[in-house]
């Protein structure tokens, strides 16, 4: 959620923090604030907003220092304002915080009584106090940020700077991902590598329970028991161009161009043209004997789980769940021996999908993470991972993460139908043929893209518009109504078209759009009658399909996009890109903010 940066540099390092906070927007925030150590002085600036005012008033109070942290909020407790900001500070110490502190009102209640005086609403805020509190009992810096650590519940990446301690800073997580940086005499610290990308390739992620002290040069790490212990750093291929939008006004429509090159990464990665089949890394787990697959996902990547549930018992043949990671890791359901358990997440460190996985793991369940980051948290605690190669994606709405879940999930289906026998090696080829033709079919898309902008005009001043779809498009059209509500805020509502009589059809009215993804597939015929269904009812219809079952109906529906003649298999891919169109064009008419909409955080590290 929010973003966190420090640095002990060799020059003034304002601009190296507000470069790396400018890399930490797209997480979503609604505050920012930097600390700087000037001649061993703690000085602030913070601000409400977007990163550009907290520029403004660098201009009017500017800092200098070679030691500094910074945080774009995202707000939990108390509203955004400039006192809830981050950094937060008493005389001794400052720190940037991303997590809860469940037990905040107890700690504050406990310091208040000591004379301790608050100046938040946040429950941040106590973290500084309990610290100053152990460093006036007469503890050094590493005691004292120790000992208040252990006095937290909840989750938490902090990084924290001390009165002058120019050459120390301390950092620490439990539940939220943290990262340091290696530069030459310099050290970074980042909520993730993307934050790092223009400064080093060279990073360590703490693990579950570190503390971190960090100097110039050098990276002691203790772990929760606070023994000295020896973590791992690696190179990051990230660099400080990815961020660029290049010819696109928004990350958005930049990367919903990219999915056809991002097709084509996966499929080159997981694709064996000389075996002509899927090649996955996954030698450890034996499909034959696989009774029940758990899958585990939140948001978007819930919806692609969908799809995958569908794909999975057609062609596989294996018993499928899905669940959202925070119904799952407090349900607690009863696993078979032997299950296996997906867990799917873009950024690999949703807390919520995180907690389900260790669950999971706890009963004896095999898990395989499908993640867009290699050195995430998910990635590391599962047995296997499957890396997704979208690239970074810094659209708050995920658009090419889902289609990228899509073509692993579909690959792995495949892989798993060879293993089970449940389909021919003559059934494997054609479908990894159909496969090889998405990026080449959401280039059709993408072409006509002008078309969808159109289409745009006629919902962007509706108060509610219905989705349905049918078998996977069922979770497309769930997909899709996320994607309006998420980025022009209009409400909006996915339906199975199947359920359109037990419900759903009383809201049908003139006023109301309604997308329909109606694809060639062997529940055509059935869609034809749900169709009917709603054109009696004088529902304003958008529809997408093939040319020859627009013309059917071209003069009973108020517009139609032609969808290219896909394979069912693959349209659930397809069909994804003209739902995230739709939705960044109304977005685009209604000048929402497209890339990082109200409220809404990239990567779910709290619950």
């Amino acid at each position: 959620m929010c973003g966190i940066v420090g640095i002990l540099g060799k020059e003034n390092i304002v601009s190296q923090l507000m470069e790396g906070l400018k890399r930490l927007e797209y997480r979503g925030y609604d505050s920012a604030g930097i600390a700087i150590l000037e001649k061993g002085e703690i000085k602030r600036c913070r601000s409400v907003g977007k990163i550009v005012e907290l520029e403004k008033a660098l201009k009017s109070q500017p800092l200098r220092g070679t030691s500094g942290i910074g945080h774009t909020r995202w707000a939990t407790h108390g509203v955004p304002n400039e006192k809830n900001a981050h950094p937060h500070a008493t005389d001794k110490v400052v720190l940037v915080h991303n997590g809860i502190i469940e037990n905040f009102l107890e700690l504050r209640q406990e310091l208040e009584k000591q004379g301790h005086k608050f100046q938040s609403d946040t429950d941040t805020e106590v973290i500084v106090h309990l610290i100053s509190h152990f460093l006036d009992e007469g503890n050094d810096p590493q005691k004292a940020a120790s000992l208040a650590l252990k006095r937290l519940h909840g989750a938490f990446a902090i990084a924290m700077l001390f009165a002058h301690e120019e050459n120390l800073l301390i950092c620490a997580r439990r539940g939220s991902p943290l990262a340091v940086g290696f530069g030459d005499g310099e050290m970074f610290v980042g909520s993730d590598a993307l934050a790092l990308a223009p400064f080093t390739q060279t990073i360590c992620y703490l693990e579950e329970g570190d503390l971190g002290v960090v100097r110039r040069g050098s990276l002691q790490v203790y772990d929760a028991l606070g023994h000295l212990v020896e973590r791992t750093s690696k190179k990051t291929a990230l660099t400080g161009e990815i961020m660029e939008k290049g010819e696109y006004p928004h990350y958005m429509l930049k990367e919903i161009f990219e999915q056809p090159g991002v097709m084509g990464d996966i499929l080159q990665a997981y694709f064996n043209p000389a075996k002509q089949e899927v090649s996955l890394a996954l030698s450890n787990v034996d499909w034959k004997d696989v009774s029940l697959i758990s899958i585990v996902a939140c948001g978007t990547s819930f919806y692609a789980a969908m799809v995958a549930k569908n794909w999975i018992e057609r062609i596989a043949k294996i018993n499928v769940q899905v669940d959202i990671g925070s119904e799952f890791r407090y349900r607690k359901p009863p696993l078979p021996k032997g299950g296996v358990v997906l867990v799917i997440s873009q950024s690999g460190e949703t807390a919520d999908t995180l907690g389900a996985l260790r669950y999971a793991k706890e009963v004896g369940q095999k898990i395989i993470s499908i993640v867009n980051v290699p050195e995430s948290s998910i990635a590391r605690e599962s047995h296997a991972f499957l890396e997704l190669h979208a690239g970074p994606e810094i659209g708050v709405a995920s658009t090419k993460a889902f289609t990228a879940q899509l073509m692993v999930l579909a690959c792995l289906t495949l892989l798993m139908a060879r293993c089970r026998k449940t389909i021919t090696t003559e059934e494997e080829f054609k479908l990894i043929q159909v496969l090889l033709e998405v990026p080449s079919q959401m280039g059709k898309v993408l072409a006509e893209a002008g078309k969808i902008q159109k289409m745009a005009e006629q919902i962007r001043d509706s108060h509610s518009v219905l989705y349905l779809g049918r078998g996977p498009q069922y979770a497309i059209a769930l997909e899709g109504a996320l994607k309006l509500k998420e980025l022009s805020y209009i409400h909006a509502e996915g339906f199975a078209s199947g359920e359109l009589k037990h419900g759903p059809i009383a809201l049908i009215d003139e006023k109301t759009p309604l997308v329909y993804l109606i694809p060639h597939d062997d529940l055509y015929e059935k869609n034809i009658s749900n169709l009917e269904e709603v054109i009696s009812r004088k529902g304003r219809v958008l529809l997408f399909a093939d040319e020859d079952f627009i013309g059917r109906f071209k003069k009973k529906i108020e517009s139609a996009f032609p969808m290219p003649s896909v394979q069912s298999f693959a349209v659930p891919l397809v069909y994804a890109i003209p739902m995230q169109l739709l939705a960044y064009y109304t977005a685009v008419s209604k000048r929402t903010d497209v890339d990082q909409p109200r409220n809404l955080a990239k990567s779910v590290t709290v619950e």
